[in-house]
């Protein structure tokens, strides 16, 4: 079962609408829809909220830790309230899904995310689950660092606010511990894939975005 949800991104006005928010801005509809609010906790470095769904404690966390020691929070508050890695499930922006697709996993690699880096360091182990939020790639792994921390334009702004809708309507099928249900309604509804690149003239193609990243954050 789930007994902590949290969303990854960086605290202050200034990251708020950036695509590396992705996690913050899922689970503060969390927060919301469960009519809870997150408060600061030194204690825990991030913002807290406690819910009660079917009888069950269930606690929300932003860490305030900025992205790279996301870590640093939810282990002090896993550790203090004895939740166990696979209780655990990350929000995070995931370059490698297009703007409007979203993967449920549990376990595996941090993919070079800084923020699940630390969380692996952190809980000692990788057997957390982690709802992936795509946020599309630039096309350019130098780009990658200015691209998380840049607000996605109009046309990607919508299919991920209809992914995060998605996601939240999933909530309670991850909650019940009902994961295949909760896969099946995330990973419905993918955008469309963009049509293979037109030869430049020369007949050279034109370059594709890789489809495994290096992240910088």
């Amino acid at each position: 079962m789930i007994k902590l949800l949290v969303g990854l991104g960086n605290p202050g006005p200034e990251y708020e609408d950036t695509r590396h928010n992705a996690g913050f801005w899922w689970l503060e509809a969390v927060a919301r829809t469960l009519k809870v609010t997150l408060q600061p906790e030194r204690s825990h470095f991030g913002r807290v909220a406690r819910a009660t769904v079917d009888g069950r404690t269930l606690w929300l966390l932003e860490p305030m830790t900025y992205m790279n020691r996301s870590g640093q929070a939810v282990g002090s508050l896993a550790r203090f309230y004895k939740i166990a890695p696979d209780e655990v499930l990350v929000a995070h922006d995931e370059l490698d899904l297009a703007p409007g697709e979203l993967k449920l996993k549990k376990g595996g690699g941090h993919a070079g995310h800084n923020g699940l880096r630390d969380i692996h360091a952190q809980l000692g182990s990788s057997d957390y689950w982690r709802l992936r939020i795509g946020i599309g790639h630039p096309g350019d792994k130098s780009e990658v660092a200015n691209w998380v921390l840049k607000k996605p334009a109009p046309d990607q702004r919508e299919p991920l606010e209809q992914a995060l809708d998605r996601a939240l309507r999933a909530l309670p099928d991850l909650l019940a511990d009902r994961m295949d249900k909760a896969t099946a309604l995330l990973h419905t509804s993918k955008p469309p894939r963009p049509k293979p690149p037109r030869p430049a003239p020369g007949g050279a193609a034109t370059p594709v975005a890789p489809s495994k990243s290096d992240r910088t954050l």
